[in-house]
């Protein structure tokens, strides 16, 4: 049973993680609170305009944008949500049929069979890792300069796929050998299948960025909307759009930062997914089913 403990709720709430967006918001925080302040006194104390102003209609324009700029966070939002999930669906189908063919080959191999229990208890887990290092190319390498085989390369070549074929030689080897049947080949191959299929998905998660324009566009379209704040709204509110026009600068632009964040799921961020972990768990595994 889960014991719930407030002192996490508040601690999250007051405490500053490296990955909260307030550290890389802050000095923007500050910037908007001055061009507040500057507005506020512009049309307060220099040109001493009274609230019957003609600017002070302008908050119905940014009530009616208000609107259409929520509803555009929120797709961001949900789209960047759904690629990370997209990923984590992946990775845990990836380690569901990499214990799902090292169950099969444990009940079809014999006990005595050594050799072949030894070549897939390295090879199947080596597919995760080596689909690691793919998709974290940009940023970090697993170490498969370690690994020792006559069938593999991985200098420049797409790894994924060079084991994958190896597990694949090895399983119609077993059939050649006839310690397998026609009808067991079958069965290991769809497992074979799953997994090529999962890095191509992976792949196209990786490969296929949220476009450039529709994110350039709600940057813009926050940016100008705070700025503009407090020009109408300083008729109401006076001096206290310097605090109240940065938290909602704040607020948006965090939403837009959520997003950027975990829309690329592979990445190294504290908000990425924990595919290291992943990895050295199907690795652990594998071992302890294909046993000795």
């Amino acid at each position: 049973m889960v014991v719930y403990n407030p002192k996490h709720w508040f601690r999250s709430v007051f405490e500053i993680h490296r990955s909260d967006t307030f550290r890389k918001l802050w000095p923007y925080i500050i910037l908007a609170a001055l061009v507040s302040w500057g507005i506020a006194y512009l049309e307060l104390e220099y040109l001493k305009l009274s609230d019957k102003s003609w600017l002070k209609n302008i908050t119905q324009v940014h009530n009616l944008l208000g609107f259409a700029l929520s509803l555009l966070l929120v797709f961001r939002t949900n789209t960047a949500y759904d690629r990370w999930w997209e990923a984590r669906r992946q990775w845990g189908g990836l380690t569901n049929a990499s214990r799902t063919l090292a169950i099969k080959l444990n009940a079809f191999l014999a006990k005595d069979d050594r050799n072949h229990r030894n070549i897939f208890r390295k090879a199947i887990p080596l597919f995760a890792q080596s689909l690691f290092s793919h998709l974290r190319s940009d940023y970090t390498t697993y170490m498969l300069d370690q690994v020792n085989h006559p069938e593999l390369n991985f200098n420049e070549k797409h790894a994924p796929n060079q084991v994958a074929n190896l597990i694949y030689r090895h399983i119609v080897a077993l059939h050649h050998e006839q310690k397998i049947t026609g009808e067991q080949l079958i069965i290991l191959s769809k497992e074979v299948e799953e997994m090529t299929n999962i890095c191509g998905a992976c792949e196209r998660i990786k490969n296929t960025p949220i476009p450039y324009s529709y994110s350039s566009f709600i940057k813009k379209f926050v940016v100008l909307y705070v700025m503009t704040l407090p020009v109408g709204f300083v008729f109401s509110m006076g001096y206290f759009v310097i605090a109240a026009v940065p938290f909602i600068f704040y607020v948006l632009t965090s939403l837009e930062l959520i997003a950027e964040s975990i829309e690329n799921p592979f990445g190294l961020d504290p908000d990425d997914l924990p595919i290291e972990q992943i990895t050295n768990n199907i690795t652990k595994n594998v071992k302890e089913i294909l046993h000795k």
